[in-house]
């Protein structure tokens, strides 16, 4: 031993970050977030309706997609559903390639020779942080997040498409520091950044994040069912991906198309009502985000930061 002082561990038990949100310690808090919001109108129709209808509690949209002025139009006539800026640096769809909102000049380092976001896969993502500039990962993110703000919406979060934590640390930093301008939260949920964030007094997930892409379509509402049932008592997230038909793969398709069913059924608002979870959104975090990283002597305004926003089932 070196005599020098070990930084403690950050406090990581639910129960305390149950209290700073606003719940009982024992309340298992489910957030069910539906991505890819304006991916096309298939998907946002999905989406829509899993939230006003299902058991979704909030959404995260993609600026930079071919319908996204659709999904931001259905926004403006639901003032009351809660959502996200889904951050996007890859395309999945090569027919349809989506692009920067930012000149392409001044993110080159994110294009492929194209001029375009370079696909998913291991190598393009392998290839996008091999080479993507911080400053360049800041202007795009910050043209992603002006789009939005500039229709009069308020976002309550931002979180990443297709890229873990945004796929470097860097990029992590990044986008907190962006969350801390535009006051808003980031959904975290590697557990390194966990960490991190909880250093800072902000608070993530407790348990593993769950994206429906990971997930047999088999007897899908079975298994919800069965996650609904095991959920832990702490804060949980899904990330979940309603859609219909559309010129896809046959998985993306079946995933989708399970996901939408689940979330609109009768027997998902049962089971969370039998499993007793309390669904809520980013609002709850939202605010202890930008309490706590707000810079000092300043006050902002959140329109979506009113009551804990818990989303008991709904009625069948």
């Amino acid at each position: 031993m070196d005599g020098a002082a070990v930084e403690p561990p950050p406090r990581t038990s639910p129960a305390r970050w149950n209290r700073i949100l606003g719940f009982p310690p024992d309340a298992r808090l489910l957030i069910v977030n539906c991505d890819d919001f304006g991916m096309d109108r298939g998907v946002n129709a999905a989406v829509i309706e899993s939230v006003e209808e299902g058991i979704a509690s909030s959404c995260s949209l993609m600026t930079v997609c071919p319908e996204a002025p659709h999904a931001v139009r259905l926004l403006r006539r639901r003032p009351g559903i809660p959502f996200g800026v889904h951050l996007t640096l890859v395309c999945e769809t090569p027919h349809r390639p989506w692009g920067p909102l930012s000149a392409k000049e001044k993110v080159s380092s994110l294009l492929d020779p194209a001029g375009n976001f370079f696909e998913p896969t291991p190598a393009g993502r392998a290839t996008l942080l091999g080479r993507a500039r911080p400053d360049e990962v800041e202007a795009e993110f910050r043209a992603q997040i002006d789009a939005v703000v500039r229709t009069g919406l308020t976002p309550t979060h931002l979180d990443f498409h297709c890229l873990a934590d945004g796929g470097r640390d860097d990029i992590l930093d990044v986008t907190v520091e962006l969350a801390a301008e535009y006051g808003l939260a980031v959904r975290v949920w590697l557990e390194p950044g966990r960490r991190a964030m909880r250093r800072r007094g902000l608070p993530v997930v407790d348990h593993d994040f769950l994206d429906s892409f990971s997930l047999a379509t088999e007897d899908k509402a079975d298994l919800y069912g069965r996650l609904l049932h095991a959920l832990p008592a702490g804060l949980s997230e899904w990330a979940v991906h309603p859609g219909g038909d559309r010129e896809a793969q046959a998985l993306d398709r079946r995933v989708r198309r399970t996901d939408h069913a689940f979330l609109t059924s009768p027997g998902a608002r049962e089971a969370v009502a039998r499993a007793g979870v309390t669904v809520i959104d980013y609002r709850a975090l939202q605010r202890v985000w930008a309490a706590d990283t707000a810079p000092c002597g300043s006050a902002r305004a959140h329109p979506h930061a009113g009551p804990g926003a818990p989303r008991g089932p709904k009625a069948p």
